[in-house]
């Protein structure tokens, strides 16, 4: 049976995505003839592989098992292809990353505008979701995540800064409305601007000093979605409405500005910086070694 390669790679794509617009717009097509292409293919297969309902598109039973079997071998040829990019004067290509709301604001800022002009012919797409997800099942090259996250069979590179804090904050008008708490307990009397997981998880606020390590549970009048419905939470606490507790340097320029002010500063702890982190037992695409480079380049010392 004879089936043309671009209705498989439109198949996969497809699947992966979830729809054909998304799928669409992640390969520069239209979705139209994505549809035409995946119609192509049913109709040389004599099956459906794809069950589409007005909101969202899944594979069926015959287009699970042609993807699982798929998948691998379609990854297989697109490393043998790329191997031949490495031999080019600049790699080319697309890079996809699948990172957190974090660090698409704190730690790509400062490295995307730079690599892409040092690599004008890689074109980097940028994946934010809080989940950790499967990179390869979705399609993505490498994704940026916390060490505690990481997979144990995949490589990690540091990326960013190599430490962070989180910051407790509020507003002038908070504080001298309702006080200043002295202590993290304190933060049990007053109202906190909470964030929950899309997984349903609301995670505690951490504390430490001297040794001593705290994790408190207050409550408060409003909780955002971990992503991104954080700045609602920023806005909120800039406004008076509570105190927030989030990444030190998202926080930064608020307290330049004045409108946020610290609370708690000695208590803020300490954890590790992200990893950019993809499989080891795969061919590294030509972009994706390119980014590994230029971020071991740029890394400080």
């Amino acid at each position: 049976m004879k089936v043309d390669l671009n209705d498989l790679n439109a198949f996969v794509a497809v699947a992966r995505a979830g729809g054909f617009r998304d799928a669409a717009r992640a390969g520069g097509t239209s979705a139209s003839r994505l549809s035409e292409a995946v119609r192509r293919l049913e109709s040389r297969l004599g099956v459906r592989v794809l069950n589409r309902t007005t909101r969202r598109v899944v594979p069926t039973e015959a287009g699970t098992g042609l993807l699982a079997r798929l998948a691998p071998a379609l990854g297989e040829m697109e490393a043998a292809l790329d191997a031949v990019n490495g031999f080019r004067e600049r790699p080319a290509g697309t890079l996809r990353l699948n990172v957190p709301l974090s660090a698409s604001r704190l730690v790509l800022p400062a490295l995307v505008p730079p690599f892409l002009a040092a690599y004008p012919d890689i074109r980097l797409e940028v994946i934010v979701e809080e989940s950790f997800v499967d990179i390869l099942e979705a399609g993505c090259d490498a994704g940026i995540r916390y060490d505690e996250r990481l997979e144990q069979d995949m490589i990690a590179v540091p990326i960013g800064p190599r430490v962070q804090r989180f910051a407790a904050a509020a507003a002038p008008a908070y504080l001298a409305r309702r006080g200043r708490p002295a202590h993290p307990r304190d933060l049990m009397e007053h109202a906190c601007l909470r964030g929950r997981f899309p997984s349903g998880s609301m995670p505690p606020w951490e504390f430490e000093r001297g040794g001593e390590a705290l994790r408190i549970d207050p409550a408060g009048p409003l909780v955002v979605l971990v992503g991104g419905a954080v700045d609602l939470a920023v806005d909120a606490a800039v406004a008076g409405t509570g105190v927030v507790y989030l990444f030190e340097d998202w926080l930064r320029p608020y307290f330049e500005r004045g409108e946020l002010e610290p609370v708690l500063e000695p208590w803020w702890p300490r954890f590790s910086g992200p990893f950019l982190y993809y499989p080891g037992r795969r061919f590294v695409p030509a972009p994706l070694k390119a980014f590994i480079d230029f971020i071991k380049a740029a890394r400080p010392g």
